[in-house]
């Protein structure tokens, strides 16, 4: 079995089956899916297994394994999912987990793991659900892990430090009841802003109107970054020196408020690392802004029609697989359903890594436990929304699949959906669906392909291949269409083929 370097899926789970786990299991190199949990599977994890680099989801679960957990695991840069929860497991989490750039859930709960937990990477996002009864790791108190301690003469500096600060502090409680009057009158002579905590168990920063008017020089158009239905966006840098994205309503827009509600609701309990980061927010009767992370490489709607800017074919899927997760996250990793409802290249946005976080919440829908679909008069953007949302106003996270296909199509066409040449019968799916298999070279970005170069025909292949899953994902009927799970699974397919 573990010669079959062909295989994609292993799951042996919830067997009786005994011994060490093999070091020939590396050998599965194009394995997607390996469980093989609750067995009796002793010894240690082959540092082997860090070679599988395909590998998505790994389960060895409720086994009784030992020793460490293997440096080799950070090879493995295509791993969402990973479960070594209830073994015998003891040492140090590797650091090289931290780049595991795509992981979005990990359980190591139930071990005999020691140290500190890295901070890098996605484990800022992993509750204590992931560490808890092992008794020696300590770390971040976001993680809800208690602190390491310093022993020794680090600890006695550390105890003068705190000595000293806390002397600092009442000095400043000294200065500050001095001028407690005169602040008193000038907060009365102003705004009174409220924030809201986004992230449960953080303390956010407090920004008045004037701090955010000073950080956008007073929302100078030399500053805006762009304009939307409900507000315009500003670049801003607070008085620590860190660059923000100030996103100011327009509440003179009749949705307006509504807009701002939803986005804080939404926003307040998902942590993501492809969603947007919103930092804070501003608001009283007659100003209302969220204060979000910057994205210092802009929007993907510039980077494929900016003569400037030129994507490559790895780079606009992972792109894409970014946004993929960022939906399946939305759509099966919460309490209920949340449907984005406006999916587009424009609300795709763009770190300095290059990493995709889906933004704009703004007619977002979470749809109630135990309800799929809902309905409503906001309409998202033409040409992206599904047939059943522009007609009949029912949302549904199958509405974001729709969108999902139509921008997959947009990415690789670089062609608008709203674009002049689509006219009366013919579309933007149409037009790929109508050139379908043989005729796909001519319609992709000519940026992508070159008939000359020595990878064309694996390209063109794994091309063929993402307009087919944009076509599965844009069917006219909401039930033919795949799910983002899906989604997902197939784009990091096509990737591995692509580079291999």
């Amino acid at each position: 079995m573990w010669l079959q370097n062909d295989l994609l899926v292993l799951n042996l789970s919830s067997n009786f089956l005994s011994g060490s786990l093999p070091q020939e299991i590396g050998n599965l190199k194009v394995a997607i899916f390996i469980d093989l949990s609750v067995n009796r599977f002793s010894g240690s994890i082959p540092s082997t297994i860090g070679g599988i680099q395909s590998l998505i989801n790994l389960s060895l679960a409720h086994n009784t394994l030992q020793g460490s957990i293997p440096e080799s695991m950070g090879k493995l840069l295509n791993m969402e999912r990973l479960n070594l929860s209830y073994n015998n497991l003891s040492g140090n989490i590797p650091k090289s987990l931290e780049a595991l750039r795509y992981l979005t859930y990990l359980d190591v709960s139930f071990n005999d793991l020691s140290g500190e937990v890295p901070t890098g990477g996605h484990f800022k996002n992993f509750s204590s659900q992931s560490f808890m009864s092992n008794e020696g790791l300590c770390g971040d108190p976001i993680n809800g892990l208690p602190p390491c301690h310093t022993t020794g003469p680090k600890r006695r500096n550390l105890k003068l430090r705190v000595v000293f600060a806390l002397l600092g502090i009442i000095v400043l409680i000294t200065i500050a009841m001095a001028l407690a009057y005169a602040v008193g009158r000038y907060r009365r002579k102003n705004l009174v802003e409220n924030t809201t905590d986004f992230a449960p168990g953080t303390t956010l920063s407090r920004f008045s109107y004037y701090e955010l008017m000073q950080a956008t020089q007073g929302y100078s158009e030399n500053h805006l970054l762009g304009s939307g239905s409900f507000g315009s966006v500003y670049r801003g840098t607070l008085n620590d020196g860190r660059d923000v994205a100030v996103k100011v309503f327009d509440l003179q827009h009749q949705n307006a408020f509504k807009s701002f509600d939803v986005e804080c609701q939404v926003l307040r309990n998902l942590r993501h690392r492809n969603l947007c980061k919103v930092i804070s927010t501003c608001s009283n009767q007659d100003f209302k802004a969220l204060v979000l992370q910057y994205m210092s490489n802009g929007s993907l709607e510039k980077w494929l029609y900016s003569d400037d800017c030129l994507l490559d074919i790895l780079q606009r899927i992972n792109i894409m697989i970014d946004v993929a997760c960022a939906l399946e996250y939305l759509h099966y990793g919460y309490s209920t359903y949340i449907v984005h409802c406006d999916l587009k290249p424009s609300n795709v946005l763009l770190d300095e890594d290059m990493v995709a976080h889906l933004s704009d919440f703004g007619i977002a829908k979470l749809l109630g436990e135990g309800e799929s679909n809902a309905h409503t008069t906001t309409i998202g953007t033409l040409g992206y929304i599904a047939p059943e949302y522009g007609l009949e106003g029912s949302v549904s996270i199958r509405c974001d699949v729709y969108s999902y296909g139509i921008m997959l199509i947009e990415v690789f066409t670089r062609t608008k959906p709203s674009s002049e040449i689509f006219s009366g019968e013919l579309s933007l799916r149409t037009w790929i669906n109508d050139s379908m298999p043989n005729a796909i070279a001519r319609i992709i970005d000519s940026n992508l392909l070159a008939p000359e170069e020595e990878d064309y025909t694996k390209k063109l292949k794994c091309l063929s291949s993402v307009m087919e899953l944009a076509l599965n994902c844009s069917m006219e009927s909401a039930n033919e269409r795949v799910n983002m799970k899906d989604v997902v699974v197939a784009l990091k397919k096509i990737r591995f083929q692509l580079l291999t």
